[in-house]
Parts: C-alpha cells; sequence; structure tokens
C-alpha cells in the first residue's frame, strides 16, 4: 500500500492551491495597472465621426480586464469579484462610491449592512465568538449573578460591532453547555430563565451602540440622509448609543435576578473546568486571527476616520460602508479563506438587506407622497406638549408599541422614522434629537418572543415561556425609555445634544 508523502497531502495540495490563487490574484492586479498606465489612445474615426476612449473609460477597461480573469480563474468567489469591483470604480476616480452603489443597489447603506453582515457570519463560523464568551465566563467567574451579568455585557459589547442575531446565536450553545452542566431543567429553574432570556436582552442592548449594530439602524440612517439631508456620523451616533447601552445592562440584570431569582449561588463548574474548555479549542486559528485582524480593522477606520479627516483635509475619508465591505471581502481572500462563498449565503440573512432595500423605498414614498406628515400629526401631534425632558421616553414608549404590531426592527425603522422626521420638521426641531430614540427602540424588541430571531433562538431552548419573558421584557422596556431619555439629557446639559 503506497504511503502518502507530505507534498501529496491534502494541506500540501491546499498551500499550492492557496500559492496559485494569490499568483493569479497578483497577475490580474498587474494587468490592471498596466492598462491603467497605458497612455490615452488617440480617438478612432469612424464614418467621419471621432470615437474617443477617455481616462475613465480607459479605468474601466482596466477594472474589466481584472474582473474577467478572476471570474474565468475562480481565483476569488464570483460575488466577491463583483463586490470588489464596487470598491475598484470609487478607487480609480472614475466616479464616487455612493454614486456606484446606487446605480446598483440602491443606496450605500445597503453595502455596509452587507459588510456587516460578512463580518459576522466570519465570526460565528471561526469560532471567536465562543471564545470570547468562555473567556467572559472565566473572567467573572461562577457566581450566578455575576455570570448572569457576564452574559449581559458580553453581549452587548459583540453587539455593537456585529449583527444582534449572531451574537445571540454565539451566546445560547455556552449558556446551554451551563444549566445543562449544572442540571437545571427547561421551564424549572428560575436560572435558567434569568439567563437565556439575557442571551437575547444583551444583544438587544448592545445594538443600538454603533450604527453596525442591527439592520434597522442602517435604515434610520438612511432616511435621515434621503429625506431630511442630515448625515449621521458613527461616532456622532455612539455619543448617545454606547452611554445608554451602558446604562440599560444594570438595569437588565437587576430586572432578572428581581424577577428570577436564582435557586443557586454558584454554578457546579470550577474555573478549572472553564480553563480545560478553553485549552481544547486550542490556539487561536489562522481563521480566528484573520477574523480579528478584520473586525479590528473595520472598527479602528469606523472610529478614527473622522479625526483623520480632520487632520489630512478630507484627503483620507473613506465612507463606513466602503470600510465595511472591505473587511468583509478581506475574509474571501487566498490565504485567508474564512469563509467560502456557499458558507455566506446560508450564514449571511439575505432576505435582510432585500428587506432594507424595500425598506428604504417604502420610506421615501411615505415621506415624497405627504402620508408621513399625516401620520405625525395623528400619532403623535400632542408630543409638542411633553417637556423636553420626557420626549425621548414618550417616543421610546410610543415606538416599543408600535414594534409589537409589526414586529420586524427593519420594518418599524421604515414606517416610524419619516413620520418622526416629517413632524421634526414641521415643529422646526431638531431632527437627529427626535428621530435618534425612535431608532434605537426599533430594535429593543424586548417584549414579544416573535418580534424577532434574537429572541427566538434563545426561546428556542425551552428554558423561558412567553409570558417570562413579556413581564421581564415591560420593564425592560421602560428602563431603556428612562436610559434613552437621561443620556439625551445630560448629553444636551453638556452642550453636545440639541433640545428635542
Amino acid at each position: 500500500m503506497p504511503v502518502a508523502t507530505e507534498s501529496g497531502s491534502p494541506a500540501a495540495a491546499g498551500t499550492r492551491g492557496n500559492a496559485r490563487k494569490l499568483l493569479i490574484l497578483a497577475a490580474a492586479v498587474a494587468v490592471m495597472l498596466a492598462i491603467h498606465a497605458l497612455p490615452v489612445p488617440a480617438p478612432l474615426e469612424r464614418e467621419g465621426n471621432l470615437i474617443a476612449l477617455t481616462a475613465a473609460g480607459k479605468a474601466c477597461l482596466a477594472i474589466m480586464a481584472f474582473a474577467v480573469l478572476l471570474w474565468v480563474t475562480e481565483t476569488l468567489p464570483f460575488a466577491a469579484t463583483g463586490l470588489l469591483i464596487v470598491l475598484l470604480i470609487p478607487a480609480f476616480g472614475i466616479t464616487g462610491y455612493r454614486e456606484v452603489v446606487r446605480a446598483g443597489f440602491g443606496d450605500p447603506v445597503v453595502t455596509f449592512f452587507i459588510g456587516v453582515l460578512i463580518l459576522s457570519a466570519g465570526f460565528t463560523r471561526s469560532g471567536l465568538g465562543t471564545r470570547l464568551a468562555y473567556r467572559v465566563v472565566l473572567w467573572v467567574g461562577t457566581r450566578t449573578d455575576r455570570v448572569l451579568f457576564g452574559f449581559l455585557l458580553v453581549g452587548m459589547l459583540i453587539s455593537m460591532w456585529i449583527t444582534d442575531m449572531a451574537v445571540a446565536a454565539m451566546l445560547l450553545p455556552v449558556a446551554m453547555g451551563m444549566v445543562t452542566d449544572a442540571g437545571l431543567k427547561p421551564g424549572e429553574s428560575n436560572f435558567g430563565r434569568a439567563l437565556l432570556i439575557a442571551v437575547a436582552f444583551g444583544p438587544l442592548i448592545g445594538g443600538i451602540a454603533t450604527p453596525a449594530g442591527t439592520g434597522a439602524n442602517i435604515v434610520a440612517l438612511a432616511q435621515l440622509q434621503q429625506l431630511a439631508g442630515v448625515d449621521v456620523s458613527f461616532t456622532r451616533w455612539m455619543l448617545l448609543g454606547v452611554p445608554a447601552s451602558l446604562l440599560m445592562v444594570p438595569i437588565a440584570w437587576w430586572i432578572l435576578k428581581w424577577m428570577f431569582p436564582p435557586e443557586l449561588e454558584r454554578l457546579p463548574i470550577s474555573e478549572h473546568e472553564l480553563t480545560d474548555r478553553l485549552r481544547a479549542l486550542g490556539p487561536l486559528s489562522a481563521r480566528e486571527r484573520h477574523t480579528l485582524a478584520a473586525f479590528g480593522a473595520a472598527v479602528a477606520l469606523w472610529l478614527l476616520t473622522p479625526f483623520a479627516a480632520s487632520l489630512t483635509g478630507n484627503a483620507f475619508n473613506p465612507p463606513v460602508e466602503a470600510v465595511a465591505l472591505a473587511a468583509g471581502l478581506y475574509l474571501f481572500l487566498p490565504g485567508v479563506q474564512v469563509l467560502s462563498w456557499k458558507e455566506a449565503e446560508r450564514e449571511v440573512e439575505w432576505g435582510g438587506i432585500m428587506l432594507i432595500a424595500a425598506g428604504l423605498t417604502l420610506g421615501l414614498v411615505v415621506y415624497e407622497t405627504g402620508a408621513a406628515r399625516w401620520l405625525a400629526w395623528v400619532l403623535l401631534g400632542q408630543i409638542t406638549s411633553v417637556p423636553d425632558a420626557l420626549k425621548p421616553f414618550v417616543i421610546v414608549l410610543a415606538v416599543s408599541a408600535l414594534h409589537m404590531l409589526f414586529s420586524s426592527n427593519t420594518v418599524t425603522a421604515t414606517i416610524i422614522v419619516p413620520i418622526l422626521v416629517a413632524l421634526a420638521q414641521d415643529l422646526g426641531l431638531d431632527v437627529w434629537t427626535i428621530v435618534a430614540p425612535a431608532a434605537f427602540t426599533s430594535s429593543l424588541a424586548f417584549i414579544l418572543v416573535t418580534e424577532g430571531p434574537t429572541t427566538l433562538i434563545p426561546y428556542s431552548s425551552g428554558y423561558f415561556s412567553i409570558k417570562d419573558m413579556a413581564k421581564a421584557g415591560l420593564l425592560m422596556t421602560l428602563g431603556a425609555a428612562a436610559s434613552v431619555a437621561v443620556t439625551q439629557y445630560l448629553l444636551r446639559l453638556m452642550g453636545l445634544m440639541t433640545a428635542p
């Protein structure tokens, strides 16, 4: 029987395949740059007409040659190459990034969401999320109250940057492992109820902290720009979103402890066993390192770009959408390959992308036909008589009620944001300070299990009932309203936000 040599092993074959793909990618880049560097040819004369190839046209041909080479050789997934073209056209100065995206996707925020969802898929598939969850539990210890706080905190922190549904999916197996190891039975254990509801609450809370948190945030940003011409930067969103999220974590912790007092003080698992579980995961894999690099670079650029732009006179000012898309596409590169396109097709919520695109169209039509203005006065016309400090509180409660009717985060944002934009403009109020509480609440689905996949995922464990979540969710909705109102009030006192 022949013995497999090292050069004939699957690993060696994979290495050779990666090397070949990298060479083809380098060749495609070289061809593109060579065509771009050629002088513009003289115009052609055809039947008395001069047909000129402009510099922009030549750049398009260069990009086309690059794309055809990659498509023919399948060096990158077909769709990944297509998305790469979206980045190359503005990079070569042919037209602006947003004009390119509008021509193909309708609005730049659609590509932002695609990039964020691809990053979320990489986070899940690489195992980085599970490793982080175990690290946090090891850090907080085995006391049940601290474990509960740890799950809320880690859910909030991760969900700031990737979709809340993905975070709930990451935390669920870790939480299930803990309650199963402790012998806690579904439907009987108070700690089981609290911990599994925390698996939903933590990601929901973190989803409002940054624009990357949920699809509803993306819809709100796009509608603010489309309908009111208001551009809310990543850092401006975080200025309100992060403090409000941080306030909600201890509120959620207190509510869950109070409503479902744990029946045991400590989990029957030692720190040594937790260490063993982490050790069993092994060192950071190459896929985890690449995911961490893409994730870290995207976050750094999202946060630092406004400062870099001010220092360089906008010479360095990549749109947040382009950053998200570039970080996502990095995960497909030869030698990186955190995801295959088939895995991305399975993991990424493509239906959500379509919903966002359709939702933006609907919101624009509702606004331009004047329907939003009419609804604004019917539903919230009395808000003028509410004190400024309480306006955010009232808006959060109103949107929470609407959320139970519409179920989807994106649909809720699609319907409510144009209404509030119209109302703010009619009343001469600052649009962002009126819309922000509604945008946040569009994804804070605390009450009904059926309000979204983030709550359905932990509900599938069987450890809590619809009634359990509704009781805790009603209190949490009041806590969220108070958190947003207090944060907005404090920012006004500091001169960082105008009065609603």
